[in-house]
């Protein structure tokens, strides 16, 4: 059977002239391997003097071909194998040759069987996420460390001990907590990237069959050739690889041929744009028609890849057939020579998706970091938290301070003596003011908190997999959401079918399924007599008038759609599509008894209630684009020979073409608020003459020139898309996941600002905004589509600017313009308004969202999704969050919390985020203050005693202070808690106070240092002027002092006491800590 051309209503990616680009760059890279063999001797020289001229290459007329074959010597059509296959090789060194110099240009000629050095020229197909290796693991770990001040602080301070002249105290205080520190921080380096290094292997080990011409011999039973298992990294440009069904595809492939006598085949893209949906993949015409794979190793074929780029949805290439058939000596070439084919998106297998059903021969195009895969994934940055970065410029505030008043002592001794040594060791003295023990007990509290979000009972199975940014979960300003499989199942279901007097909902779909066998029994049972009709017959009149509208909106709906019933090894059938809202309407039309058995491009075959089957040859399809809204087939039925025009699409564009009605747009705007994704169906038949008509206008217009796709449009408008009969109007439900609707308006109750970033189309991501309440009811949504020029760009920006309180609802390809052209500009009203929704996302793109609100406002931003291709907006947040859902586990491998579902979001940000980033604010003054207390009373003991630096407590007084004495008080705080959970979860209110970070500020942390003044002078000076007599135990009696002090002052601090805290009956800190500090100043 011939097969049907699929017609679009939009504009392709083809010049003015109608033709399609073959290749943009010279043509000394190509000309001579492009030219067919019989013309190639005589336009050798004319090729070689045209190298260097820039020109355009298209696949012309066939009658201009034949044209141009006619003028062309003959004699060297006939060449034997031997000279064949060495001019082969000479091209190929020609266009190597020809392209030194160019390395900018990455558009690619590969011809079947390339030579080594061809296949060299391109980077390895190797997968690599890890982010050290064994000469960089040591030096990227410790500058990751020691680039924060905090620790560079604590590692000269270190260092320090090892001069005699400087020495104070036991050596092993000072470096003990800085190398436990830096051991743990390096284990969990070392352990992760060796997970990263184990996955990597094991997808660099997978084994793929590759068709291999070496092998090849004319005993080989026929069709069969010969393969041989390499492993992934091993392939390389221009390799034939054999895939089978539910392999993933390891490099991105040109689709060659299929086991499908079609030449399709259905792949998965879930890892690479996010959609669930099956995708339809076409293979090379030329190549599906070989009788078999075996013939491939013998083509004199090639193709030419336009460079390699982040766009999975745009391909740019031709095949190219060099060698003609075998002609006898008199005749005439009756077909253009090279044969030029072109190659799109469609025919092309990216890498990291998987073939869904039978099994298929690509040619490797583009490898390792070329692939879009790799190009679409960014390498994950070290994610540091803001709180760590606060306390990295508290602690250079705090080396001023000690610096100044080292400086402040010597001076007021008169610089006497080696003065600059002195001063080294005050400020050594002094570097408890930054004690080290504060990242001991910051990094243990984000264990403790990890620890606390992976045993919570109510969002079971969470993981915490970057345990350094707990506190980052309670500072959340602006939530990047993912839509499929994130915020909704990506289950869709047929919930309503109106057809203008009556309507269906889901409850009464079994009515439907009985007027539908009603019909059928009619149609297929005993013709009609001409009697006098009955009173029954009168009575049941109306009802078989429904029972025909029923019967003729069903069957349009079984006919009228790209999906294709696939059948499974266990014997179940799959309805697969580019679109999740026609499987379920095919779903439902099998519900009500009309099941789909059979579709190819040609025919479709549909199963009646009653059993029978009955035939539909399909002439034309006008495939679905986001320019359109709509998808049209023509059809005939095999067995009374009627045509007709089938049409279905969005309300907006489906209303200008049905009849004139009263309902339609009323019973959309309904269906829209029940967040339904409408349809509307309708129908024209058509007579032979009609169709012969239109289809002699549509060839005339598919043949011109210029303005081809537009002259094609206006035919279909003119001839087809006219008075449409309005069959019915249909309501397809997506599921949303559990309590959404309650997760984000509790979020939104919190400040943080929502944003839906999604692959899907602007109709669809508008019905889930609406279905969410990510819209408030009858909120203005602004759609912002097809943007090309900066004043269309300006213009909506301005309108913007002004209705700040609308949704924004904008596509991938106008974001892209905004952000090239008024980056500033957009993010700032962007920011201001209370939602926004961009569909068509390209994983980059989302990954640049992130990292531009991020760099514009300063604020916290959280990403959450659950599919590949979340994996770089997720890597580019402050918090990554990944689900784990149908989609697999990739995002939330590479997330920094992985959940199992949307709403135990509210959980983790309301409640354990604002308790971590709560505790640690807590902890990290109180720490301070605790290090400041006592260097305040150093400085006050030095000034007494003649300025000498001599510390005032050393040896194991100064170990415990920090460890023993108030180490399980002070660490209590990190369980304290100033709210119940329930209060929190029910006044999210409480959430926004966090983000405007008051808990730990400037102002905050002088409040302390004047605590710390005051207390550390008060308990030195009061020690010596009470126990005046007991000078000799001054330093016992300071310590006991200043022991109590600092448990009564966690005591004040704590809301709730935990066993940590050790109270007593009574509420106060228990004395056997005081009992210790006594016992430790005596052995002093």
């Amino acid at each position: 059977m011939s097969e049907i051309p699929l017609h679009t209503f939009g504009r392709s990616r083809k010049t003015r002239a109608g033709y399609t680009p073959l290749h943009n760059g010279e043509p000394g890279d190509q000309g001579d391997g492009e030219m067919h063999a019989g013309v190639r001797a005589a336009a050798a020289s004319a090729s070689i003097n045209r190298k260097g001229r820039r020109r355009e290459r298209y696949a012309d007329d066939p009658e201009e071909g034949a044209t141009l074959l006619g003028d062309a010597p003959q004699e060297g059509a006939f060449r034997d194998d031997e000279q064949e296959e060495t001019r082969r090789e000479q091209s190929s060194q020609r266009s190597i040759l020809s392209r030194k110099g160019k390395s900018s240009d990455k558009s690619r000629t590969i011809p079947f069987r390339p030579p080594e050095k061809l296949q060299g020229k391109y980077p390895p197909n190797v997968v690599r996420n890890q982010k050290y290796n064994v000469f960089t693991f040591l030096p990227l770990v410790f500058y990751e460390q020691f680039k924060f001040f905090f620790n560079l602080y604590f590692l000269l301070v270190a260092l320090s001990q090892f001069v005699p002249a400087l020495k104070i105290g036991f050596i092993i205080t000072y470096v003990a907590p800085l190398a436990f520190v830096l051991t743990v921080t390096m284990g969990k380096e070392a352990y992760d990237d060796y997970k990263r290094n184990l996955r990597d292997r094991e997808a660099n080990s997978q084994k793929y069959l590759v068709l291999d011409p070496t092998e090849f011999s004319s005993s080989t039973p026929e069709g069969i050739p010969h393969t041989r298992a390499v492993p992934s990294s091993a392939l390389r440009v221009g390799d034939l690889v054999f895939l089978e069904k539910n392999q993933r595809v390891p490099a991105d492939l040109v689709l060659l041929r299929t086991s499908d006598t079609s030449g399709t085949c259905f792949i998965r893209t879930d890892q690479l744009d996010g959609e669930t949906d099956w995708k339809l993949r076409v293979a090379v015409p030329t190549c599906q028609k070989l009788s078999s794979d075996r013939e491939l190793l013998t083509l004199d074929a090639e193709i030419y890849a336009d460079a390699p780029i982040k766009d999975i949805h745009t391909f740019i290439g031709t095949f190219t057939i060099n060698t003609p058939p075998p002609l006898l000596e008199d005749d005439v070439p009756m077909v253009q020579v090279p044969t030029v084919e072109p190659l799109t998106a469609e025919n092309m297998l990216w890498a990291n998706t998987v073939l869904a059903a039978g099994s298929a021969v690509g040619f490797v195009i583009y490898t390792g970091a070329e692939t879009r895969a790799v190009m679409n994934t960014s390498h994950p940055e070290t994610k540091v938290g803001l709180l760590d970065l606060e306390i990295n410029r508290l602690a250079k505030i705090l080396c001023v301070v000690t610096f100044v008043l080292s400086f402040v002592l010597v001076a007021l001794n008169g610089f006497r003596g080696p003065w600059y040594i002195y001063i080294f060791r005050f400020l050594i003295i002094f570097s408890s003011i930054i004690p080290i023990s504060l990242r001991v007990n910051l990094d243990m509290g984000k264990t403790v908190y990890a620890h606390q979000i992976m045993n919570d009972h109510e969002i079971p199975d969470t993981i915490v997999r970057t345990s350094t940014l707990p506190e980052e979960l309670g500072r959340i300003e602006y939530l990047l959401s993912d839509k499929t499989g994130t915020l909704t199942q990506n289950e869709m279901e047929m919930k309503k079918l109106h057809m203008g007097t009556v309507s269906y909902g889901y409850e009464s779909m079994d009515e439907v399924a009985h007027q539908l066998a009603m019909a059928f029994g009619t149609e297929h049972g005993h013709g009609r007599q001409n009697s006098v009709q009955t009173g029954v017959q009168l009575a049941t009149r109306g009802r078989r008038d429904m029972s025909s509208r029923v019967h003729d909106v069903v069957l349009s709906l079984a006919l009228c759609h790209n999906v294709t019933p696939v059948h499974n090894d266990d014997g179940t059938v799959t309805y697969q599509a580019s679109s999740p809202d026609e499987v379920a309407i095919v779903k439902w039309t099998e519900s009500v008894g009309l099941r789909l058995t059979f579709r190819d491009r040609t025919r479709i075959e549909l199963q009646t209630p009653s059993g029978a089957r009955i035939n539909f040859e399909v002439l034309d399809i006008f495939p679905f684009t986001s320019e359109s809204k709509r998808m049209g087939i023509v059809v005939r039925d095999s067995q009374s020979g009627e045509i007709t025009f089938l049409q279905k699409g969005a309300d907006v564009v489906m209303a200008k073409i049905v009849q004139r009605n009263d309902w339609l747009e009323e019973e959309c705007a309904n269906m829209a608020r029940e967040g339904l994704r409408t349809l509307v169906m309708a129908r024209r038949r058509l007579s032979e003459q009609a169709y012969a008509h239109f289809k002699e206008e549509h060839h005339l217009a598919s043949i011109k020139l210029e303005g081809r796709n537009e002259a094609m449009a206006t035919v279909v408008s003119e001839l087809l898309e006219r008075d449409l009969e309005l069959l019915g109007l249909t309501g397809v439900e997506d599921k949303l996941q559990d309590e959404v609707k309650s997760t984000l308006e509790l979020l939104r109750n919190a400040g943080i600002k929502i944003w839906m970033l999604t692959g899907d189309k602007i109709e669809t991501a508008t019905c889930i905004a609406i279905s969410t309440k990510l819209v408030a009811r009858n909120q203005y949504i602004h759609q912002v589509a097809k943007l090309k020029t900066s004043d269309e760009a300006r213009d909506q920006l301005e309108f913007l600017q002004n209705k700040l309180d609308c949704c924004l609802v904008i596509d991938g390809e106008s974001l892209q313009l905004c952000l090239n052209l008024f980056k500033n500009e957009f993010i700032e009203i962007a920011t201001k308004l209370s939602a926004v929704v961009a569909c068509r996302c390209s994983p980059t793109q989302k990954a640049d969202v992130a990292r531009l609100i991020r760099k514009h406002t300063k604020k916290r931003v959280c990403c959450i999704g659950d599919g590949g291709n979340d994996v770089s907006m997720i890597q580019a947040a402050d918090v990554g969050v990944g689900i784990v859902g149908k989609e697999g586990k990739q995002a939330s491998l590479a997330a920094d919390f992985s959940v199992t579902q949307f709403s135990h979001l509210t959980k983790l940000l309301l409640w354990h985020g604002r308790n971590s980033y709560r505790r640690s604010a807590k902890l990290a003054q109180f720490v301070i203050h605790r290090g400041l207390i006592i260097s305040v009373m150093q400085a006050v003991f030095s000034s007494i005693f003649y300025f000498a630096p001599i510390a005032l407590y050393q040896g194991w007084l100064m170990v415990g202070y920090a460890t023993a004495y108030t180490m399980a008080p002070v660490f209590s705080l990190v369980l304290d808690r100033d709210v119940n959970e329930d209060l929190a979860l029910l006044y999210p209110e409480l959430y926004k106070e966090l983000t405007k970070g008051r808990v730990l500020s400037y102002k905050t942390f002088f409040v302390w240092l004047m605590i710390s003044v005051y207390q550390g002078s008060a308990i030195m000076i009061m020690s010596l002027v009470l126990f005046e007599t007991e000078f000799l135990n001054i330093v016992c009696i300071s310590f006991t002092a200043l022991i109590l002090n600092e448990l009564i002052m966690v005591a004040l601090e704590i809301t709730t006491w935990s066993v940590l805290s050790a109270p007593e009956p009574n509420g106060c800190p228990n004395p056997i800590f005081a009992g210790m500090s006594t016992w430790s100043c005596r052995r002093s």
